[in-house]
């Protein structure tokens, strides 16, 4: 009996493509006839063996799969191998691709921007037209007028992991605009400072309770303290001794510009005002 059972495990392990095609046509047999004599037997007593059927059918292939896996084990390592080191070579190759699908996961799970948003992708600023899997798609904004510049940006999505990401969408509506007017010292600005401060508030005045609103709803969305809705000023020197007069205000995005331009305008005007109405100084005798 050992000598026969010998003779067909050696005859299995040399001609394996053969005993894989006998292996193949005695399983599928065996199966198909179970699954007949499980239906012949449903029929006759009335009953469902759809569940069991499909049960045999499975269990039957994955005993299937396993004869063969076991039959075929050393050809399946040495292929392992080799789809192992072809599988590295083609991650190196799509490094790039594989970090972008991440980012995009990565950015859709934790719900980042959504399209319409401003965001911040490193150094560059924009409004978000289109997200797929391999880039991100900004239409370019200049944060310094908020001012669309026509120019289209194509980002990678690797840049959503490897850059920070600032969410910019309470800035589309309103945001708080800063800017500095830097002069000599012949003149001293906190002598007309008052004046400068109310003609800000007035060009403020018509949003004033809109601005109040909006600036309260993002203190309690973001849960910070900011600027606002009050123009501010504050008065410092530069590294050079001139004097810098910052002035803060929260107003509309589409506004900022325009009210920026009407305080310079006024501070020119108070600043060349108090330098006339000085007095000359003494001239020496001589």
């Amino acid at each position: 009996m050992e000598f026969w059972l010998d003779k067909i495990f050696t005859f299995m392990l040399t001609h394996k493509l053969v005993t894989t095609l006998l292996l193949l046509f005695v399983m599928l047999g065996i199966k198909r006839l179970i699954v007949r004599l499980v239906r012949r037997r449903g029929k006759k007593r009335a009953e469902d063996k759809r569940p069991a059927v499909n049960a045999i059918k499975n269990v039957s292939n994955m005993l299937l799969v396993v004869f063969i896996l076991v039959l075929w084990s050393a050809e399946v390592q040495t292929l392992a191998f080799s789809i192992a080191a072809f599988m590295v070579a083609i991650v190196l190759a799509m490094r790039e691709y594989i970090q972008c699908f991440t980012g995009f996961i990565y950015a859709t799970s934790a719900r980042m921007f959504r399209v319409g948003d401003w965001i911040q992708v490193g150094d560059h600023y924009g409004e978000v037209i289109e997200s797929d899997w391999l880039s991100l798609t900004l239409l370019e904004v200049h944060m310094e007028t908020y001012e669309y510049s026509g120019k289209t940006l194509n980002v990678p999505n690797n840049l959503l992991i490897t850059r920070p990401v600032k969410n910019l969408n309470f800035l589309k509506r309103y945001s708080t605009h800063s800017f500095i007017l830097t002069r000599d010292q012949s003149v001293n600005v906190f002598a007309f400072k008052e004046q400068l401060q109310e003609k800000a508030r007035s060009y403020c005045e018509h949003f004033h309770d809109v601005a109040l609103r909006y600036n309260n709803l993002i203190e309690k969305r973001l849960d910070v303290n900011i600027s606002g809705p009050d123009p501010a000023i504050r008065i410092t020197t530069s590294h050079l001794g001139d004097t810098e007069t910052r002035i803060t205000i929260f107003c509309p995005t589409d506004q900022a510009i325009d009210i920026e331009q009407k305080i310079t305008e006024d501070f020119m005007q108070l600043w060349f005002a108090s330098r006339d109405a000085k007095e000359p100084l003494p001239q020496p005798d001589e």
